[in-house]
């Protein structure tokens, strides 16, 4: 896949909240080849948009409160006003309601009932990104959930999507990462859940993590080491392509991807 249009309930949207932009910056220029758009826009916060290709393909902000250094995803809504219902109905809380932001579009941000915290973009002159699959762009988005079942329960409700679990997924006697379920926009899945209950300490919250593709895995890595990242997966063939996990120089959790061969 490369040219890319946001179906209504898959990823439209990523980005980075840091406490130093401007060391961010470089940093995901030197290891992705992204761009920033533009210097700050004070009437957003001092949001800006990372580009590859010519292309947006992620947001930057600096830290406003909250747990700073985190990547947040964001879902394509047709209608957020709607999706705030829908989140309330299926469980979840909402921290931000819908706030226009300019001509852009209008955001809202929601915690799932297993904790997650997952955005919403209804997308308005800002479309999100537009290439998947491609050196500098996303590969998966995934929610590493500490209570499977409510968010198997919950994401279908709230954005219609089909849910197809691989593995041991439907037994219900099956515990940890095993159990694994794509979440289905159409004929296409563009996100997964994952049984993580065991995977991470107890006091890490279950949360959503993002995929990025790249052309070499071992040469990213590497590349990201010298930048001052912390590897904590250095690169692992699975069948679903080579992947990797990495701390950026301020924390934030970003993971690699490089699809099987003959794909």
């Amino acid at each position: 896949m490369s040219d890319y249009a946001a179906p209504v309930g898959a990823p439209i949207w990523l980005d980075l909240m840091s406490t130093d932009p401007a060391r961010a910056a470089e940093f995901y220029h030197a290891v992705f080849g992204w761009d920033v758009e533009a210097p700050p826009q004070a009437e957003f916060g001092g949001y800006q948009n990372f580009t590859v290709n010519g292309r947006r393909v992620a947001g930057l902000l600096p830290h406003m409160g909250g747990v700073p250094n985190v990547w947040s995803v964001y879902l394509h809504t047709a209608d957020a006003a709607e999706t705030v219902r829908a989140v309330e109905a299926a469980g979840g809380s909402v921290m931000v309601p819908p706030m226009p932001v300019g001509d852009m579009g209008s955001m809202m941000v929601a915690t799932d009932p297993a904790g997650a915290v997952i955005g919403f973009w209804q997308p308005g002159t800002h479309v999100g990104f537009t290439q998947w699959g491609v050196h500098g762009t996303p590969y998966w988005f995934e929610c590493q959930s500490k209570d499977y079942e409510k968010s198997l329960a919950f994401y279908p409700q709230v954005i219609g999507a089909r849910m197809e679990e691989i593995g041991t997924g439907g037994d219900p006697n099956a515990v940890g990462p095993d159990r694994y379920a794509q979440l289905f926009i159409g004929e296409s899945a563009y996100s997964g859940i994952m049984d993580s209950a065991t995977l991470f300490p107890a006091e890490v919250p279950s949360f959503w993590q993002i995929y990025i593709t790249v052309d070499d895995v071992a040469g990213t890595v590497a590349r990201a080491e010298s930048l001052g990242a912390q590897i904590l997966m250095p690169g692992e063939e699975t069948p679903y392509g080579t992947l990797a996990a990495l701390r950026d120089p301020l924390g934030a959790l970003i993971c690699l991807g490089h699809p099987p061969a003959g794909m």
